[in-house]
């Protein structure tokens, strides 16, 4: 059999301790498929003395993540430290600068710095390879640039977020506040100790923005996704939702309008009827729109270390591949990145649906009178209005609506005309009703 691929592995956590017992346990079925065995052969972390529950001793030792595609045992280096700048990025341009290969499951790097990184890549006729970032071991990169290629996608959207996805579910099925679930997830480990990258909605960007790059052909554009996370949703809002028909899932969406690019992630309901209403727990699940393949769905675990270690690995075999000359090293996005177009974020305004809008207000007499004043004034028409009864929240009580179809650009206005009302007691929340 042919010699090895010689692997370095820099960050040795959850996912990097995973990918060694892989390539371990299934040697010699990755050899198989590979052509040649695959094998790590240096290994490199900040932290040399934190015991770690792979066994170490086999591996050669690299203080130095960013000299590791340098070194003349190392034909590939996979990062696994995370970070959009710092040494992940300082390796990635030193291994491809190097005439090496490079997989990471970095989604940020990739988000912030992809299309440099791809502009190495192909000037040195290397592989990048990033499917582990995003939505963990789901194959979806894969299915875009090279299943789905023959279609013109239409529109891309999905579940991106374990933690979010976990705590939604929870919350759906126990009845529980935000806060409380949050803390449960973090007690569990589903959260982390600073989850504020994952409620707030940046990691579901980050991938958000990769996703859309590959299926639509254009630059990454992170900085142009309209972004909010989970942190407003009470348990009345998922109470309301089920009332409805619906369960709130976060959803991150693009599409293109004419020459521009809609990115968003938000909360939305989401039909009961719909495939990613039976979404739950830490997974995700991404859809795809194309205009002969119709809706494509992939759906798996989202993170861990089994998941994401198979899909580091899957681009490892795709590497070995390549230089066995049993397959082609392509390019990291689906086209070349001087064929890559610009696009300009699209104006959310003239996009046509309905929402749900959240008001919590002071419990007085007239206050019902002047939101449907400010509604009507903006040209949103009501479909269903519920006023709960009174509330522990010093007084506020909740009235939910959910509107006809119409532009966004309305419900903005109507809520514009509300801005500073002293019957209001916080900002209102507005989430889009996913389409069917």
């Amino acid at each position: 059999m042919a010699e090895p691929l010689r692997v370095a592995l820099a960050g040795l956590g959850t996912v990097g301790a995973g990918v060694i017992r892989l390539v371990e346990a299934n040697a010699d079925l990755i050899a198989r498929r590979a052509g040649r065995p695959i094998a790590v052969t240096v290994i490199s972390a900040r932290d040399r003395s934190k015991k770690r529950p792979v066994d170490l001793t086999p591996y050669t030792w690299e203080d130095d993540m960013v000299i590791l595609g340098e070194r003349a045992d190392v034909d590939v280096v996979v990062e696994l430290v995370g970070g959009a700048d710092g040494p992940a990025l300082s390796c990635a341009r030193a291994t491809m600068e190097a005439g090496k290969a490079f997989v990471t499951a970095n989604k940020a790097m990739i988000a912030h710095h992809g299309l440099e990184l791809a502009a190495k890549a192909e000037a040195a006729k290397v592989a990048l390879k990033f499917e582990a970032a995003v939505a963990g071991g789901i194959p979806v990169i894969k299915g875009l640039r090279e299943g789905a290629a023959a279609n013109e996608i239409e529109r891309v959207y999905g579940i991106l977020n374990g933690t979010c996805n976990y705590i939604l579910s929870t919350m759906e099925d126990t009845g529980r506040d935000f806060a409380d679930v949050l803390a449960e997830a973090q007690a569990k480990g589903f959260a982390e100790a600073d989850p504020a990258f994952d409620i707030e909605g940046t990691d579901a960007a980050h991938k958000l923005s990769i996703l859309a790059a590959i299926a639509f052909g254009s630059k990454i554009d992170f900085l142009g996704v309209e972004t909010s996370g989970i942190t407003r949703l009470r348990a009345a809002d998922i109470a309301q939702a089920d009332a409805l028909g619906y369960v709130i899932r976060l959803i991150g969406m693009a599409e293109t309008q004419g020459d521009k690019l809609f990115q968003r992630v938000q909360p939305h309901l989401v039909p009961f009827d719909h495939p990613l209403a039976h979404v739950d727990g830490a997974t995700n699940a991404v859809v795809a729109e194309g205009n002969f393949s119709g809706r494509l769905l992939f759906q798996g675990a989202g993170a861990g270390d089994g998941p994401t270690a198979s899909a580091v690995v899957a681009d490892l075999i795709d590497i070995a591949r390549s230089t066995m000359g049993r397959g082609e090293i392509g390019v990291p996005f689906s086209v070349p990145v001087a064929e890559l177009e610009a696009m300009a974020p699209a104006d959310s305004g003239p996009r046509l649906g309905r929402a749900y809008i959240r008001f919590m207000v002071a419990d007085r007499p007239g206050v019902l009178a002047e939101i449907t004043a400010a509604m009507r004034d903006a040209g949103v028409s009501i479909e269903s209005l519920i006023q709960k009864g009174r509330a522990g929240d010093a007084g506020a009580v909740m009235v939910a609506m959910v509107t006809h179809e119409g532009p966004e650009s309305a419900v903005a206005e109507a809520l514009r005309l509300l801005d500073g009302s002293a019957s209001l007691t916080e900002p209102p929340l507005v989430m889009q009703l996913l389409g069917e």
